[in-house]
């Protein structure tokens, strides 16, 4: 976790801001003058932690964007670093090269080997080029193809963590057949004969997150998102601009809430209080009771059994009203 000095606060953060700082000032002090400031650092302590308690409880659904985003929240490799270990990472499609947006490998789960597949977002400017912003290009999805695959071979569960803005969209992904790419993964997972959980930790945006979103159980973070396309693209569509991102984050119905009454994700994860990035530990450890709890539930049921409930899952996804056919104009 970022310390003190390096922590960044979202816009409607500040009230803990100014908590942290008023703390930093009586350290400060306390060196300087020899005074024990104890007392009244414990108690702006604790107004911390109501407050961040308060202000994930009235989020607004851009307010839980902009937390899934938010450039100290714990991206896939921390996750790994904080649930498992003995993580052996694992590179390259063999056929293009390996794309460092998305990361996989062996790892041990609470004893039990699994594989980690995910999208791996930068942590400064330069690792944020490096990983491509997690947008993984056709190899990469190639990749956790072959990852997957490996894994059923040696009959070990998948674990798969989302969290992307999107697959990317070049010109260069296209021609190397990004969209061949996705619809390849979404049609194997579904034929995978071991256990596949998804679990959406931050942004999960259109078919990026569905090129590895296929599962048994599908869990969601408290504060990620969820839908075909970002509020930004969603206004700039519709309105032209990006100024109507928050009523198109309301009306994508994009957060965990929504995702659970539709039928579209098993469990929502609870987070830390104000959000994943204030403790990596508690945020890992939350999710690693929900993937440990979502293994043991599937791996039980017969191979054949788990894809055909798996197929009957995803193809009762979605619902409509038809309205009725209008009066014949006379």
């Amino acid at each position: 976790m970022p310390q003190n000095a390096n922590r960044q606060f979202l816009d409607f953060e500040k009230p803990i801001k100014d908590l942290i700082d008023e703390i930093e000032r009586l350290r400060h002090a306390g060196e300087q003058k020899k005074i024990d400031y104890t007392d009244q650092i414990e108690k702006l302590e604790a107004q911390i932690l109501e407050r961040r308690t308060a202000i994930t409880q009235s989020l607004t659904s851009w307010q839980k964007v902009q937390l899934s985003r938010h450039p100290d929240r714990p991206y896939t490799l921390k996750y790994i670093e904080k649930m498992t270990t003995n993580f052996v990472e694992l590179y390259g499609d063999r056929n293009v090269k390996d794309d460092k947006a998305m990361v996989g490998g062996f790892a041990q789960l609470n004893g039990q080997t699994v594989m980690m597949i995910g999208q791996q977002k930068g942590i400064n400017t330069k690792t944020r080029q490096l990983r491509n912003f997690g947008m993984a290009n056709p190899e990469g999805y190639r990749k956790a193809l072959r990852l997957m695959r490996l894994a059923e071979k040696f009959n070990k569960p998948v674990v798969t963590l989302i969290d992307t803005p999107g697959a990317y969209p070049g010109l260069e992904a296209e021609e190397r057949g990004q969209g061949e790419a996705i619809a390849r993964n979404i049609y194997e997972m579904i034929r995978l004969k071991v256990p596949v959980i998804v679990c959406i930790i931050g942004e999960g945006a259109s078919g990026g997150a569905l090129g590895i979103g296929v599962g048994d159980r599908i869990l969601m973070m408290e504060n990620a998102w969820y839908t075909v396309i970002s509020p930004e693209n969603c206004s700039t569509i519709l309105w032209r601009s990006w100024a109507q991102k928050e009523i198109a984050a309301e009306q994508l119905k994009l957060t965990a809430d929504y995702m659970k009454s539709f039928g579209l994700v098993d469990t929502i994860v609870q987070e830390p209080a104000g959000g994943a990035h204030w403790d990596y530990d508690g945020a890992a450890q939350f999710l690693k009771t929900a993937i440990l709890k979502a293994i043991e539930e599937v791996k039980s049921v017969p191979a054949n059994d788990r894809v055909e409930s798996r197929i009957e899952k995803f193809g009762k996804m979605g619902f409509w009203e038809e309205l009725p056919a209008a009066e014949p104009v006379s």
